[in-house]
């Protein structure tokens, strides 16, 4: 039986390199968004048996799509992908209710086990995944009550560190300095009570803050 997938990720050459590795395999593209604008209506339109999501569709969080997607189709099997290893996109992740999660240097083989699974329903995190889910989420400091709360301008900063965006990156999307985007940070970590970025984001993504 053909499974159907639809695959979302702003970069087309991505998506046209997954034509080919899934040539005869079984597995149907059978709809491409570049972003997140379109993604509910073609979930709706081809009712794919899986879906590829890029946590990162250019300018917009894939998590948030992902959101939007369960609100019609809530049992249609998510696999989230991304170009790098980060904890708490692992986190994001599994929190949302993804079947599993890939980094983009799978091979072909890989691909097609996760998407096959995950169209059978199971979900498909690997006891790694799991270990360093777990390790980061029950790290004690990031219980830490925060006695001073933080600002607006720190919250839109550190939900832009769970999507692991680089101060670079977050200072051009918030319109502001390189230096008060590396301020904002520190005082970030001071607040939550954490030494780095990713216990700070997995911190958020525990409370609810992205």
């Amino acid at each position: 039986m053909t499974i159907k997938l639809l695959v979302a990720d702003p970069h087309q050459v991505f998506y046209a390199g997954l034509k080919d590795f899934l040539s005869g395999t079984g597995v149907d593209i059978v709809g491409y968004s570049p972003d997140g604008l379109e993604l509910v209506e073609m979930v709706t339109r081809h009712e794919p048996d899986v879906v590829l999501l890029s946590v990162q569709l250019g300018r917009e969080d894939g998590i948030a799509a992902f959101e939007r997607i369960k609100q019609v189709r809530s049992r249609t099997p998510v696999i989230m992908v991304a170009c790098y290893d980060h904890a708490a996109y692992l986190a994001r992740a599994h929190s949302a209710g993804a079947a599993g999660f890939l980094l983009k240097d799978f091979n072909r083989e890989k691909l097609v086990e996760m998407v096959r699974a995950a169209a059978a329903g199971q979900r498909v995190w690997t006891r790694e995944d799991m270990r360093r889910i777990t390790g980061v989420m029950t790290t004690p400091r990031l219980d830490a009550n925060i006695e001073a709360p933080l600002t607006p301008r720190e919250a839109e900063v550190l939900r832009q560190m769970t999507l692991g965006h680089t101060n670079r990156r977050i200072a051009d999307d918030l319109g502001i300095s390189y230096e008060t985007v590396k301020e904002h940070v520190q005082h970030i970590l001071d607040k939550v009570g954490v030494e780095d970025r990713t216990q700070a984001a997995v911190w958020a993504v525990r409370h609810g803050l992205a």
